[in-house]
C-alpha cells in the first residue's frame, strides 16, 4: 500500500535551516508529481511546493520562494524540502502528498517549529 513517511522536522531558531524528507513506498515513485504542504495551528492546510516526474519541473507559493527548495531522489524513494532562511509563520506540521487516479495520499506529517 502506498506510504509516506516524513522526517526532518524539529526546533529552529528565526533564520536557520532545515530539511526536511519523505520516504515514499508502494507505488513507482518516479512516475508521480509529488508535493509538500504545511497547516499551522487554527489555519487551513496550504501548498508549499510540487516537484514534478521526474523533477524538471517545480513551484512553490510565494511565502516560501527563494527560500525553499524541493528536490526529490527517484533512486532513493524520496522527496526533500529544503528550508532556509526560516521564519516565526513557517511553524506548522509539514506533509507530504501524492496524488493517483485523483486519490490523495498523505504522510503523518512532521513538526516545525520556528522559535527564538
Amino acid at each position: 500500500q502506498v506510504q509516506l513517511v516524513e522526517s526532518g522536522g524539529g526546533l529552529v531558531q528565526p533564520g536557520g535551516s532545515l530539511r526536511l524528507s519523505c520516504l515514499a513506498s508502494g507505488f513507482t515513485f518516479s512516475t508521480y508529481a509529488m508535493s509538500w504542504y504545511r497547516q499551522a495551528p487554527g489555519k487551513e492546510r496550504e501548498l508549499v511546493a510540487v516537484i514534478g516526474n521526474p523533477g524538471g519541473y517545480s513551484n512553490y507559493a510565494g511565502s516560501v520562494k527563494g527560500r525553499f527548495t524541493i528536490s526529490r531522489d527517484n533512486n532513493k524513494n524520496t522527496v526533500y524540502l529544503q528550508m532556509n532562511n526560516l521564519k516565526r509563520e513557517d511553524t506548522a506540521v509539514y506533509y507530504c502528498k501524492v496524488v493517483m487516479v485523483s486519490v490523495s495520499y498523505w504522510g503523518q506529517g512532521t513538526q516545525v517549529t520556528v522559535s527564538s
